[in-house]
Protein backbone atom coordinates (compact mmCIF):
# COMPACT_ATOMS: atom_id res chain seq x y z
CA UNK A 1 0.00 0.00 0.00
CA UNK A 2 1.25 3.61 -1.02
CA UNK A 3 2.74 5.84 1.70
CA UNK A 4 3.01 9.66 1.46
CA UNK A 5 4.79 12.19 -1.69
CA UNK A 6 8.35 11.65 -0.67
CA UNK A 7 8.94 13.59 -4.20
CA UNK A 8 7.27 15.54 -5.74
CA UNK A 9 8.40 17.60 -9.06
CA UNK A 10 6.36 20.19 -11.24
CA UNK A 11 6.82 21.76 -14.59
CA UNK A 12 10.99 21.28 -14.78
CA UNK A 13 12.21 22.38 -17.73
CA UNK A 14 15.71 22.16 -18.75
CA UNK A 15 18.10 23.57 -22.11
CA UNK A 16 21.34 22.29 -23.31
CA UNK A 17 22.27 25.07 -25.21
CA UNK A 18 19.31 25.60 -28.38
CA UNK A 19 18.01 22.33 -27.33
CA UNK A 20 15.02 21.80 -24.75
CA UNK A 21 16.02 18.47 -22.77
CA UNK A 22 12.71 18.88 -20.91
CA UNK A 23 9.75 21.20 -21.42
CA UNK A 24 7.46 21.44 -18.24
CA UNK A 25 7.79 17.53 -17.27
CA UNK A 26 5.67 16.83 -14.07
CA UNK A 27 6.21 13.28 -12.05
CA UNK A 28 5.01 12.25 -8.31
CA UNK A 29 7.13 9.63 -6.22
CA UNK A 30 4.86 7.76 -3.74
CA UNK A 31 6.64 5.98 -0.47
CA UNK A 32 6.02 1.99 -0.76
CA UNK A 33 5.40 2.10 -4.77
CA UNK A 34 7.61 1.54 -8.00
CA UNK A 35 6.96 4.16 -10.18
CA UNK A 36 8.65 3.39 -13.67
CA UNK A 37 10.24 6.23 -16.18
CA UNK A 38 10.32 4.82 -19.63
CA UNK A 39 10.75 6.74 -23.16
CA UNK A 40 12.55 6.65 -26.21
CA UNK A 41 16.53 7.59 -26.10
CA UNK A 42 16.47 11.79 -26.06
CA UNK A 43 13.18 11.65 -24.57
CA UNK A 44 14.90 13.35 -21.88
CA UNK A 45 14.83 10.65 -18.37
CA UNK A 46 18.52 10.93 -17.91
CA UNK A 47 18.10 14.83 -17.75
CA UNK A 48 14.61 14.27 -15.28
CA UNK A 49 16.99 11.71 -13.17
CA UNK A 50 20.02 13.86 -12.30
CA UNK A 51 17.65 16.97 -11.47
CA UNK A 52 15.72 15.00 -9.06
CA UNK A 53 19.01 13.50 -7.78
CA UNK A 54 20.01 17.10 -7.18
CA UNK A 55 23.44 16.37 -9.62
CA UNK A 56 21.55 18.94 -12.15
CA UNK A 57 20.06 22.25 -12.09
CA UNK A 58 16.75 22.72 -13.85
CA UNK A 59 16.41 26.16 -15.28
CA UNK A 60 12.83 26.37 -14.06
CA UNK A 61 10.00 24.20 -12.32
CA UNK A 62 10.06 23.00 -8.57
CA UNK A 63 11.08 20.23 -6.94
CA UNK A 64 9.80 19.12 -3.31
CA UNK A 65 10.96 16.49 -1.08
CA UNK A 66 9.86 14.63 1.93
CA UNK A 67 11.34 15.69 5.32
CA UNK A 68 14.63 14.16 5.65
CA UNK A 69 13.86 12.60 2.03
CA UNK A 70 17.66 10.73 1.27
CA UNK A 71 18.03 10.17 -2.38
CA UNK A 72 19.84 6.98 -3.71
CA UNK A 73 20.68 6.41 -6.92
CA UNK A 74 22.23 2.90 -8.46
CA UNK A 75 23.19 3.96 -12.15
CA UNK A 76 23.67 1.70 -14.97
CA UNK A 77 27.26 1.66 -15.07
CA UNK A 78 28.49 0.70 -11.68
CA UNK A 79 30.48 2.91 -9.70
CA UNK A 80 31.95 0.23 -7.68
CA UNK A 81 35.66 -1.39 -7.43
CA UNK A 82 36.41 -5.11 -8.31
CA UNK A 83 39.70 -5.14 -6.96
CA UNK A 84 38.59 -4.18 -3.46
CA UNK A 85 36.21 -6.00 -1.48
CA UNK A 86 32.62 -6.06 -0.80
CA UNK A 87 33.04 -4.20 2.68
CA UNK A 88 35.56 -1.79 0.95
CA UNK A 89 32.63 -1.50 -1.79
CA UNK A 90 29.85 -0.55 0.86
CA UNK A 91 32.04 2.20 2.52
CA UNK A 92 33.25 3.89 0.44
CA UNK A 93 33.42 7.21 2.19
CA UNK A 94 33.30 8.02 5.64
CA UNK A 95 33.47 4.65 6.97
CA UNK A 96 33.14 3.66 10.84
CA UNK A 97 36.47 4.41 12.40
CA UNK A 98 37.77 3.34 16.02
CA UNK A 99 40.58 5.00 18.16
CA UNK A 100 41.28 6.41 14.45
CA UNK A 101 41.68 2.61 12.38
CA UNK A 102 38.78 1.12 10.17
CA UNK A 103 36.57 -0.79 12.70
CA UNK A 104 35.45 -3.41 10.34
CA UNK A 105 33.58 -5.07 13.12
CA UNK A 106 31.18 -2.45 12.79
CA UNK A 107 31.39 -2.00 9.26
CA UNK A 108 30.19 -5.96 9.21
CA UNK A 109 27.62 -5.80 11.58
CA UNK A 110 26.07 -2.33 9.07
CA UNK A 111 26.29 -4.28 6.14
CA UNK A 112 25.44 -8.19 7.31
CA UNK A 113 21.13 -7.13 7.84
CA UNK A 114 21.33 -5.24 4.55
CA UNK A 115 22.94 -7.90 2.46
CA UNK A 116 20.81 -10.31 4.05
CA UNK A 117 17.64 -8.65 2.91
CA UNK A 118 18.78 -8.42 -0.52
CA UNK A 119 19.67 -12.07 -0.27
CA UNK A 120 22.61 -11.33 -0.90
CA UNK A 121 24.51 -14.40 0.60
CA UNK A 122 28.38 -13.26 0.18
CA UNK A 123 31.36 -13.09 2.71
CA UNK A 124 32.14 -9.14 3.11
CA UNK A 125 36.00 -9.92 2.82
CA UNK A 126 34.94 -11.19 -0.63
CA UNK A 127 36.97 -9.22 -3.76
CA UNK A 128 34.03 -7.77 -5.37
CA UNK A 129 35.24 -8.68 -8.95
CA UNK A 130 35.07 -12.52 -8.27
CA UNK A 131 30.73 -12.18 -7.71
CA UNK A 132 29.14 -12.43 -10.55
CA UNK A 133 27.55 -9.56 -12.74
CA UNK A 134 23.92 -9.68 -10.91
CA UNK A 135 25.64 -9.69 -7.17
CA UNK A 136 27.80 -6.74 -7.57
CA UNK A 137 24.51 -5.06 -9.15
CA UNK A 138 23.16 -5.88 -5.41
CA UNK A 139 26.44 -4.69 -3.74
CA UNK A 140 25.35 -1.43 -5.32
CA UNK A 141 22.03 -1.69 -4.03
CA UNK A 142 23.04 -2.03 -0.75
CA UNK A 143 25.78 0.37 -0.36
CA UNK A 144 22.54 2.65 -1.74
CA UNK A 145 20.82 1.48 0.68
CA UNK A 146 23.35 1.85 3.79
CA UNK A 147 22.23 5.67 3.11
CA UNK A 148 18.70 4.80 4.77
CA UNK A 149 17.28 6.83 1.38
CA UNK A 150 13.50 7.51 1.36
CA UNK A 151 13.97 7.46 -2.57
CA UNK A 152 15.99 4.90 -4.55
CA UNK A 153 16.30 5.51 -7.96
CA UNK A 154 17.42 2.30 -10.26
CA UNK A 155 18.71 3.36 -13.78
CA UNK A 156 18.17 0.62 -15.96
CA UNK A 157 19.43 -1.71 -13.31
CA UNK A 158 18.67 -5.58 -15.77
CA UNK A 159 19.98 -4.31 -19.22
CA UNK A 160 22.81 -6.77 -18.22
CA UNK A 161 21.20 -9.32 -16.47
CA UNK A 162 20.41 -12.68 -16.85
CA UNK A 163 16.64 -13.29 -16.29
CA UNK A 164 17.25 -15.68 -13.02
CA UNK A 165 19.09 -12.24 -11.42
CA UNK A 166 15.80 -10.35 -12.47
CA UNK A 167 13.48 -12.62 -10.89
CA UNK A 168 15.35 -12.07 -7.39
CA UNK A 169 15.47 -8.12 -8.58
CA UNK A 170 11.56 -8.50 -8.15
CA UNK A 171 11.78 -9.95 -4.86
CA UNK A 172 14.39 -7.20 -3.82
CA UNK A 173 11.55 -4.35 -5.19
CA UNK A 174 9.42 -6.06 -2.93
CA UNK A 175 11.72 -5.75 0.36
CA UNK A 176 12.28 -2.02 -0.91
CA UNK A 177 8.53 -0.90 -1.13
CA UNK A 178 7.27 -3.15 2.11
CA UNK A 179 10.08 -0.55 3.69
CA UNK A 180 8.14 2.38 2.12
CA UNK A 181 11.18 3.07 0.27
CA UNK A 182 9.95 5.24 -3.13
CA UNK A 183 11.28 3.49 -6.17
CA UNK A 184 11.94 5.36 -9.35
CA UNK A 185 12.33 2.06 -11.49
CA UNK A 186 14.28 3.51 -15.09
CA UNK A 187 14.23 0.86 -17.89
CA UNK A 188 13.48 0.54 -21.86
CA UNK A 189 12.31 -3.20 -21.04
CA UNK A 190 8.18 -2.30 -20.68
CA UNK A 191 7.73 -6.06 -19.70
CA UNK A 192 9.58 -5.37 -16.57
CA UNK A 193 7.14 -2.36 -16.51
CA UNK A 194 4.28 -4.46 -16.50
CA UNK A 195 5.87 -6.84 -13.94
CA UNK A 196 7.44 -4.53 -11.35
CA UNK A 197 5.92 -0.82 -11.40
CA UNK A 198 2.36 0.44 -9.50
CA UNK A 199 2.56 3.17 -11.81
CA UNK A 200 4.18 4.72 -14.99
CA UNK A 201 5.38 7.91 -16.13
CA UNK A 202 5.95 8.31 -20.20
CA UNK A 203 8.49 11.25 -21.49
CA UNK A 204 8.85 12.11 -25.18
CA UNK A 205 10.86 15.12 -26.72
CA UNK A 206 11.36 16.53 -23.00
CA UNK A 207 7.08 16.19 -22.42
CA UNK A 208 5.10 13.83 -20.21
CA UNK A 209 2.98 11.54 -22.72
CA UNK A 210 1.65 9.72 -19.43
CA UNK A 211 1.47 10.92 -15.91
CA UNK A 212 1.70 8.40 -13.36
CA UNK A 213 -0.62 5.93 -14.59
CA UNK A 214 -1.38 3.03 -12.67
CA UNK A 215 0.06 0.14 -14.65
CA UNK A 216 -2.80 -2.06 -14.70
CA UNK A 217 -4.28 0.56 -16.90
CA UNK A 218 -2.37 0.68 -19.75
CA UNK A 219 -0.69 -2.58 -21.53
CA UNK A 220 2.56 -3.02 -23.50
CA UNK A 221 1.06 -1.11 -27.21
CA UNK A 222 -0.18 1.78 -25.28
CA UNK A 223 3.00 2.52 -23.42
CA UNK A 224 4.49 2.06 -27.06
CA UNK A 225 2.16 4.45 -28.97
CA UNK A 226 2.59 7.14 -25.78
CA UNK A 227 6.79 6.99 -26.17
CA UNK A 228 6.28 7.28 -30.14
CA UNK A 229 3.24 9.33 -30.35
CA UNK A 230 1.59 10.43 -33.74
CA UNK A 231 4.74 10.18 -35.89
CA UNK A 232 3.65 8.92 -39.99
CA UNK A 233 4.05 5.85 -40.34
CA UNK A 234 6.68 4.72 -43.15
CA UNK A 235 4.81 2.85 -46.25
CA UNK A 236 5.38 -0.98 -47.13
CA UNK A 237 8.90 -1.12 -48.65
CA UNK A 238 8.78 -2.79 -52.31
CA UNK A 239 10.94 -6.03 -52.04
CA UNK A 240 14.11 -6.02 -53.99
CA UNK A 241 15.24 -8.10 -56.42
CA UNK A 242 17.83 -11.01 -54.90
CA UNK A 243 20.32 -13.44 -56.19
CA UNK A 244 18.49 -16.07 -55.25
CA UNK A 245 20.62 -18.34 -57.71
CA UNK A 246 23.67 -17.77 -55.40
CA UNK A 247 24.42 -18.94 -51.78
CA UNK A 248 23.52 -16.34 -49.03
CA UNK A 249 26.87 -14.35 -47.82
CA UNK A 250 25.52 -14.54 -45.01
CA UNK A 251 24.41 -17.40 -42.71
CA UNK A 252 24.25 -18.37 -38.93
CA UNK A 253 22.46 -21.46 -37.50
CA UNK A 254 21.77 -22.43 -34.12
CA UNK A 255 24.32 -19.64 -33.06
CA UNK A 256 25.52 -19.30 -29.73
CA UNK A 257 27.65 -16.99 -27.82
CA UNK A 258 27.98 -17.63 -24.00
CA UNK A 259 25.92 -15.31 -22.19
CA UNK A 260 24.52 -13.44 -25.00
CA UNK A 261 23.35 -15.22 -27.88
CA UNK A 262 21.38 -18.37 -27.60
CA UNK A 263 20.05 -20.65 -30.60
CA UNK A 264 20.30 -17.67 -33.25
CA UNK A 265 19.54 -18.64 -37.02
CA UNK A 266 19.51 -16.48 -40.04
CA UNK A 267 20.39 -15.47 -43.59
CA UNK A 268 21.26 -12.61 -45.57
CA UNK A 269 21.05 -12.56 -49.47
CA UNK A 270 22.84 -10.16 -51.74
CA UNK A 271 20.91 -7.15 -52.54
CA UNK A 272 19.19 -7.55 -49.07
CA UNK A 273 18.61 -4.87 -46.36
CA UNK A 274 18.36 -6.73 -43.14
CA UNK A 275 18.40 -4.94 -39.57
CA UNK A 276 18.93 -5.92 -36.59
CA UNK A 277 16.94 -4.53 -33.73
CA UNK A 278 16.48 -5.32 -29.80
CA UNK A 279 16.67 -3.46 -26.47
CA UNK A 280 20.05 -2.85 -24.78
CA UNK A 281 22.02 -6.42 -24.33
CA UNK A 282 19.49 -8.10 -25.83
CA UNK A 283 21.91 -9.43 -28.42
CA UNK A 284 21.61 -7.82 -31.84
CA UNK A 285 24.72 -6.29 -31.73
CA UNK A 286 26.53 -9.60 -30.79
CA UNK A 287 25.02 -10.87 -34.19
CA UNK A 288 27.18 -7.86 -36.06
CA UNK A 289 30.09 -8.86 -33.76
CA UNK A 290 30.09 -12.61 -35.20
CA UNK A 291 29.53 -11.86 -38.46
CA UNK A 292 32.39 -9.09 -37.83
CA UNK A 293 34.79 -11.34 -36.87
CA UNK A 294 34.98 -9.15 -33.13
CA UNK A 295 33.83 -12.51 -31.08
CA UNK A 296 33.92 -16.13 -30.07
CA UNK A 297 31.31 -18.26 -30.85
CA UNK A 298 30.59 -21.28 -28.63
CA UNK A 299 28.56 -23.18 -31.16
CA UNK A 300 26.82 -23.45 -34.14
CA UNK A 301 27.76 -22.94 -37.50
CA UNK A 302 28.71 -19.42 -39.26
CA UNK A 303 29.43 -18.82 -42.46
CA UNK A 304 30.66 -15.63 -44.22
CA UNK A 305 31.43 -14.82 -47.68
CA UNK A 306 31.95 -18.53 -48.35
CA UNK A 307 34.86 -18.89 -46.59
CA UNK A 308 33.44 -20.03 -42.88
CA UNK A 309 33.62 -18.63 -39.59
CA UNK A 310 35.71 -15.00 -39.38
CA UNK A 311 38.17 -15.38 -36.66
CA UNK A 312 39.10 -11.70 -36.57
CA UNK A 313 37.51 -8.50 -38.08
CA UNK A 314 40.98 -8.78 -40.49
CA UNK A 315 39.96 -12.34 -41.31
CA UNK A 316 36.29 -10.93 -41.73
CA UNK A 317 37.17 -8.07 -44.13
CA UNK A 318 39.10 -10.85 -46.34
CA UNK A 319 35.77 -12.31 -46.74
CA UNK A 320 34.34 -9.17 -48.21
CA UNK A 321 33.06 -7.57 -45.08
CA UNK A 322 32.87 -4.15 -44.36
CA UNK A 323 31.87 -2.53 -41.15
CA UNK A 324 31.20 0.68 -40.00
CA UNK A 325 30.81 1.32 -36.73
CA UNK A 326 28.76 3.37 -34.42
CA UNK A 327 32.04 5.66 -32.53
CA UNK A 328 33.40 6.53 -35.81
CA UNK A 329 35.71 8.59 -33.83
CA UNK A 330 36.98 5.77 -31.99
CA UNK A 331 37.14 2.70 -34.38
CA UNK A 332 36.44 3.95 -37.49
CA UNK A 333 38.74 6.66 -38.74
CA UNK A 334 42.41 8.58 -37.76
CA UNK A 335 41.33 12.22 -37.04
CA UNK A 336 44.86 13.11 -37.21
CA UNK A 337 45.15 12.43 -40.79
CA UNK A 338 44.09 13.16 -44.35
CA UNK A 339 40.89 12.21 -46.70
CA UNK A 340 42.91 10.42 -48.62
CA UNK A 341 44.98 7.97 -46.05
CA UNK A 342 41.75 7.50 -44.35
CA UNK A 343 39.69 6.11 -47.52
CA UNK A 344 42.52 4.12 -48.33
CA UNK A 345 43.55 2.76 -45.39
CA UNK A 346 41.69 -0.78 -45.79
CA UNK A 347 42.02 -1.22 -49.04
CA UNK A 348 45.93 -0.46 -49.32
CA UNK A 349 47.00 -1.61 -45.95
CA UNK A 350 45.11 -4.58 -45.02
CA UNK A 351 43.96 -5.99 -48.28
CA UNK A 352 47.26 -4.55 -50.35
CA UNK A 353 45.38 -3.67 -53.54
CA UNK A 354 47.28 -1.56 -55.96
CA UNK A 355 50.55 -3.49 -54.66
CA UNK A 356 53.31 -2.79 -51.88
CA UNK A 357 53.78 0.98 -52.82
CA UNK A 358 51.02 2.43 -54.74
CA UNK A 359 51.57 6.37 -56.26
CA UNK A 360 50.26 9.16 -54.05
CA UNK A 361 48.56 10.23 -56.78
CA UNK A 362 46.23 6.76 -57.40
CA UNK A 363 45.29 7.08 -54.04
CA UNK A 364 43.97 10.34 -54.00
CA UNK A 365 42.30 9.66 -57.27
CA UNK A 366 40.20 6.82 -56.05
CA UNK A 367 39.48 9.04 -52.84
CA UNK A 368 38.35 11.92 -55.18
CA UNK A 369 36.22 9.62 -57.03
CA UNK A 370 34.83 8.21 -53.82
CA UNK A 371 34.36 11.64 -52.05
CA UNK A 372 32.25 13.00 -55.50
CA UNK A 373 30.28 9.51 -55.60
CA UNK A 374 29.32 10.30 -51.67
CA UNK A 375 29.22 14.55 -51.78
CA UNK A 376 31.92 14.57 -49.49
CA UNK A 377 32.15 18.37 -48.55
CA UNK A 378 36.33 17.88 -48.38
CA UNK A 379 39.13 17.41 -50.16
CA UNK A 380 41.34 14.54 -50.39
CA UNK A 381 44.09 16.48 -48.56
CA UNK A 382 41.96 17.98 -45.77
CA UNK A 383 42.71 16.71 -42.04
CA UNK A 384 39.25 14.88 -41.23
CA UNK A 385 39.71 16.29 -37.75
CA UNK A 386 38.76 19.35 -39.54
CA UNK A 387 35.73 18.12 -41.29
CA UNK A 388 31.60 18.22 -39.51
CA UNK A 389 30.54 14.99 -38.35
CA UNK A 390 28.53 14.21 -41.18
CA UNK A 391 31.46 14.35 -43.30
CA UNK A 392 33.47 12.07 -40.97
CA UNK A 393 31.06 9.89 -41.69
CA UNK A 394 31.24 10.03 -45.35
CA UNK A 395 34.46 9.62 -44.91
CA UNK A 396 34.22 6.36 -43.05
CA UNK A 397 31.53 5.06 -45.70
CA UNK A 398 34.10 5.96 -48.24
CA UNK A 399 37.00 3.97 -46.66
CA UNK A 400 35.04 0.62 -46.89
CA UNK A 401 33.37 1.10 -50.31
CA UNK A 402 37.12 1.23 -51.59
CA UNK A 403 36.94 -2.35 -50.35
CA UNK A 404 34.26 -3.31 -52.76
CA UNK A 405 32.62 -5.00 -50.40
CA UNK A 406 30.06 -8.01 -50.52
CA UNK A 407 28.47 -7.97 -47.09
CA UNK A 408 28.27 -4.49 -45.40
CA UNK A 409 27.66 -4.65 -41.27
CA UNK A 410 26.05 -0.85 -39.97
CA UNK A 411 26.16 -0.20 -36.55
CA UNK A 412 24.12 3.15 -36.20
CA UNK A 413 25.51 4.76 -39.15
CA UNK A 414 23.64 7.80 -39.44
CA UNK A 415 23.84 8.52 -35.52
CA UNK A 416 24.53 12.63 -34.62
CA UNK A 417 24.21 13.39 -38.54
CA UNK A 418 22.21 15.56 -39.63
CA UNK A 419 18.54 15.41 -41.76
CA UNK A 420 20.60 15.93 -45.15
CA UNK A 421 23.54 13.54 -44.62
CA UNK A 422 21.08 11.37 -43.49
CA UNK A 423 19.27 10.95 -46.38
CA UNK A 424 22.79 10.43 -48.34
CA UNK A 425 23.70 7.55 -46.11
CA UNK A 426 20.36 5.86 -47.02
CA UNK A 427 20.60 6.65 -50.87
CA UNK A 428 24.64 4.70 -50.70
CA UNK A 429 22.71 2.39 -48.45
CA UNK A 430 20.38 1.25 -50.84
CA UNK A 431 22.70 1.63 -53.88
CA UNK A 432 25.06 -1.03 -52.48
CA UNK A 433 21.80 -3.41 -52.07
CA UNK A 434 21.35 -2.91 -56.09
CA UNK A 435 24.41 -3.56 -56.42
CA UNK A 436 25.04 -6.98 -55.04
CA UNK A 437 26.05 -6.08 -51.55
CA UNK A 438 24.13 -8.23 -48.79
CA UNK A 439 23.84 -5.03 -46.03
CA UNK A 440 23.02 -5.79 -42.24
CA UNK A 441 22.25 -2.80 -39.98
CA UNK A 442 21.68 -1.86 -36.54
CA UNK A 443 20.21 1.36 -35.32
CA UNK A 444 18.66 2.96 -32.43
CA UNK A 445 16.65 4.89 -34.79
CA UNK A 446 13.60 2.33 -35.50
CA UNK A 447 12.24 5.14 -38.26
CA UNK A 448 15.71 4.19 -40.03
CA UNK A 449 15.05 1.08 -39.68
CA UNK A 450 11.76 0.82 -41.65
CA UNK A 451 13.17 3.43 -44.13
CA UNK A 452 15.84 1.19 -45.70
CA UNK A 453 15.11 -2.34 -44.22
CA UNK A 454 13.05 -5.24 -46.12
CA UNK A 455 13.14 -7.03 -43.18
CA UNK A 456 14.00 -6.78 -39.69
CA UNK A 457 15.48 -9.28 -37.08
CA UNK A 458 14.05 -8.76 -33.19
CA UNK A 459 16.33 -9.64 -31.08
CA UNK A 460 14.90 -10.34 -27.24
CA UNK A 461 17.45 -11.86 -24.72
CA UNK A 462 20.21 -13.55 -26.86
CA UNK A 463 17.01 -15.14 -29.15
CA UNK A 464 15.62 -13.91 -32.46
CA UNK A 465 12.14 -14.00 -31.56
CA UNK A 466 10.39 -12.55 -34.63
CA UNK A 467 10.94 -11.56 -38.47
CA UNK A 468 9.17 -8.37 -38.92
CA UNK A 469 8.36 -7.27 -42.75
CA UNK A 470 5.82 -5.94 -45.18
CA UNK A 471 2.76 -4.00 -43.69
CA UNK A 472 3.96 -4.52 -40.24
CA UNK A 473 7.43 -3.12 -40.56
CA UNK A 474 6.41 -0.03 -38.97
CA UNK A 475 8.08 2.00 -35.72
CA UNK A 476 5.40 0.73 -33.67
CA UNK A 477 5.42 -2.43 -34.46
CA UNK A 478 9.36 -2.83 -34.34
CA UNK A 479 8.46 -1.66 -30.87
CA UNK A 480 6.19 -3.33 -29.68
CA UNK A 481 7.91 -6.89 -30.91
CA UNK A 482 11.05 -5.79 -28.88
CA UNK A 483 9.45 -5.87 -25.55
CA UNK A 484 7.76 -9.72 -26.15
CA UNK A 485 9.71 -11.91 -24.10
CA UNK A 486 8.38 -14.94 -25.31
CA UNK A 487 10.52 -16.61 -28.52
CA UNK A 488 7.64 -16.52 -31.12
CA UNK A 489 9.41 -16.75 -34.80
CA UNK A 490 12.37 -18.25 -37.12
CA UNK A 491 14.30 -17.17 -40.01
Amino acid sequence: MAHDDILVAEELVKSYGGVRALDGASIRLRGGEVHALVGENGAGKSTLVRILSGTLGADGGTVRAAKDARIAVVSQELSLFPDLTVRENLFPQHPPLRLGLLDRGAMDRAARPVLAELGLDVDPRTELGELPLADQQLTEIARALLRRPKLLILDEPTSALPAAAVDRLERVLRTLTDRGIAVLYVTHFLDEVMRFAQRVTVLRDGLVALAGVERAEVDVPELVSAMLGGRPEQPPRRARSLAADRPPPVVLSQVDVDGRLTDVTFTVRAGEVVGVAGLQGAGHLDALAVVCGRTTVSGGRVDVGGRGLPRSLRDAVRAGVAFVPSDRKRYGLMVDRTVWENTTAVSWLALGRGGIAPARSELVRRTAELTERLRLRGGPYDLVARLSGGNQQKVVFAKWLATEPKIVVLDDPTRGVDVGVRAEMHRIVGELAAGGAAVLIASTDLAELTEVCDRVLVFVRGRVTEEVRGERLTEHGLAVAMQRPEVAASD
